[in-house]
């Protein structure tokens, strides 16, 4: 057992030493030995029982993850962690069994993503306990908000003065350096002026001034992200989101985006994160192109998921345009995940539907069109600065529920069929399912939260009160109730599938413009299912005989329970009605 362990040890500092001498290059070999030792220290990583196995799935089919701030729902008395963990207990049915807690730190801006403290919990959310209480029946997916700490808190403060922890964190840089070519999601200006005790200083804001970058170039920023690791895992955390990690290495005169020691950052919190909760998963936030996105997959040894970031406005603009060209042209360009790693699929985020995700795959043209459509229905439009002194569109801002209550014609009355379909589609797609709580619901757009906060993206940050929710879900009457059935019962389908394996095989089918189709074939090559579907306003009759069905084999759509004998017959599908034509 000694020698197991020995070489399980050797192999994490091995590691962990090849890593640290690509981040920093320029420190002394033992400089990087003892922090190898201070890094395997903090994680508790002293006696190692083994090396974490590569390439292994740590998802299937069951899984399926609730997006939610935790403050969504609220009750006067009780704790919003504790009306959360009601909900989940209460009106999911089992059919949720992991849950991404947004930022519930104390903050200063941003809804949660300016942390001004990373080791609390907010009081209006609840308290550590609850956080541990859920982890104890879900998987629990934690931010760590890794790029930017908040400009209230007294990390900053002490920067300010000079002195005092966090002192040294942040990131600084003068205005005559070469910044032209940094790539940033806002419109403010790059550099904020700062008063400290050295003078005026110029901290780096890659977002708002009131998020201000760490510095990783110092080794005691990256000490402090591992030590907020550590303690994570310890409240119960089993998946770690990187939030915006694709900026977190600066260098003047480049893009400052993706860069080489960006990666190297997230190989190495893999390796410690693995080494101490095998099971534990990465999952990079990165909306950016898609090309770049799936750079994080790294050789399976960085993120263990990505945010599927192309999905949300090419599956909007298929539907909205009853046309599926572009959706299908990309999911044809899209590598299958190998194994370690798969796709995050989500159609709705606290955040907007990102356009620079379709950046070389959407014309301008239609982009432009889906903007006017989502702006007719409601939503706003936020922009990024450009390098010129342009500014271009960055996301669009509206429920989805609402983002799909009609097409480019104008509204109609599909909206619940379209909103519902959106949703099989997802489903069923390669990968792993995120999905928002305000699309489980069906909620509308806030126009009053946004007139309150002043910001675009409230209008898909609704807070319920729960006893008006559990009036509204059990009213058979109102959308929220159709919406919140209709998509549980899919998720209760889906669990049973093998062939919706987050890895199971796909691919495209060629169904005309109307239809968007793929097959799915479980790992062991027994179950597969065709997933069709009318992404149009108009009724769409489909040959069997196209789909090349095995005769031998009995085949059901597992949606709505109907046989289909007549593998030369047709299936009539109605406006935006999915199947999942199954053998099994």
């Amino acid at each position: 057992m000694d020698s197991v362990l020995n070489t399980a040890s050797a192999q994490l500092a091995g590691q962990l030493e090849n890593h640290l001498q690509t981040i920093y290059p320029a420190i002394e070999a033992e400089a990087i030995t003892q922090l190898v030792s201070d890094l395997i220290s903090i994680m508790r990583l002293g006696s190692v029982e083994q090396v974490p196995v590569p390439y292994q799935n740590h998802w299937s089919q069951q899984d399926v993850i609730m997006i939610t701030y935790g403050d969504s729902l609220y009750r006067a008395d009780e704790r919003a962690m504790t009306t959360l963990h009601r909900f989940l207990n209460e009106q999911c049915d089992g059919v949720i069994n992991g849950v991404h807690v947004l930022p519930f730190f104390p903050y200063s801006s941003d809804d949660g993503f300016a942390v001004s403290d990373y080791y609390a919990v907010r009081e209006s959310v609840g308290e550590w306990q609850d956080i541990q209480r859920l982890s104890a029946e879900y998987r629990l997916m934690s931010d760590l908000v890794i790029n930017h700490g908040s400009g209230e808190s007294e990390w900053f403060q002490n920067f300010i003065k000079g002195e005092g922890p966090g002192h040294d964190y942040f990131f600084t840089a003068s205005p005559d350096e070469d910044l032209s070519d940094v790539v940033r999601p806002r419109t403010s200006p790059l550099l904020r002026e700062v008063q400290t005790s050295v003078g005026l200083q110029y901290v780096w804001c890659t977002f708002s001034h009131d998020q201000v970058d760490f510095d990783f170039r110092n080794i005691e920023v990256l000490k402090e992200f591992v030590n907020i690791v550590r303690f994570y895992l310890d409240q119960g955390v089993n998946i770690f989101r990187l939030d915006a990690v694709a900026f977190l290495w600066k260098e003047a005169g480049s893009r400052c985006l993706n860069l080489e020691q960006t990666h190297e950052v997230v190989r190495l919190l893999r390796v410690l994160i693995e080494y101490a909760s095998p099971s534990a998963m990465i999952i990079t936030e990165t909306n950016i192109p898609s090309r770049e996105n799936l750079s994080y997959f790294g050789n399976a040894n960085e993120a263990h998921c990505v945010y599927n970031f192309s999905l949300p406005p090419l599956l909007l603009h298929a539907l909205i345009t009853g046309q599926n060209f572009y959706l299908k042209q990309w999911m044809m360009s899209m590598p299958p995940a190998q194994d370690g790693t798969a796709f995050f699929n989500f159609i709705a985020s606290h955040d907007g539907i990102g356009l620079r995700p379709v950046e070389g795959i959407l014309p301008d043209s239609e982009v432009d069109l889906m903007i006017a459509t989502m702006q007719d229905f409601g939503g706003h439009v936020s922009w990024r600065a450009l390098d010129n002194g342009e500014q271009k569109p960055y996301e669009i801002n509206i429920a989805l529920f609402d983002a799909l209550q009609g097409t480019v014609k104008g509204k109609d009355g599909l909206g619940e069929a379209r909103f519902l379909c959106a949703h099989n589609i997802m489903l069923a797609l390669e990968g792993i399912p995120g999905l928002y709580l305000h699309s489980l619901l069906g909620t509308r757009n806030d126009y009053e939260r946004v007139k309150r906060t002043g910001h675009f993206r409230s209008i898909n940050r609704h807070q319920w009160d729960y006893s008006e929710l559990e009036q509204l879900l059990a009213d058979e009457t109102t959308h929220h109730h159709r919406v919140f059935k209709g998509i549980k019962r899919m998720i209760a389908i889906r669990a049973k599938q093998k062939a919706f394996h987050p890895n199971a095989t796909q691919f495209t089918l060629h169904l005309g413009t109307q239809v968007f189709g793929f097959w799915r074939q479980s790992v062991d090559r027994i179950q597969n299912i065709f997933c069709l579907n009318n992404i149009s306003a108009e009724p769409v009759a489909l040959s069997l005989s196209d789909l090349n069905l095995i005769s031998t084999q009995d085949w059901s759509d597992l949606l709505s329970g109907e046989r289909y004998d007549d593998l030369q017959g047709s299936i009539e599908l109605a406006p935006y009605q999915s199947v999942w034509l199954s053998n099994r």
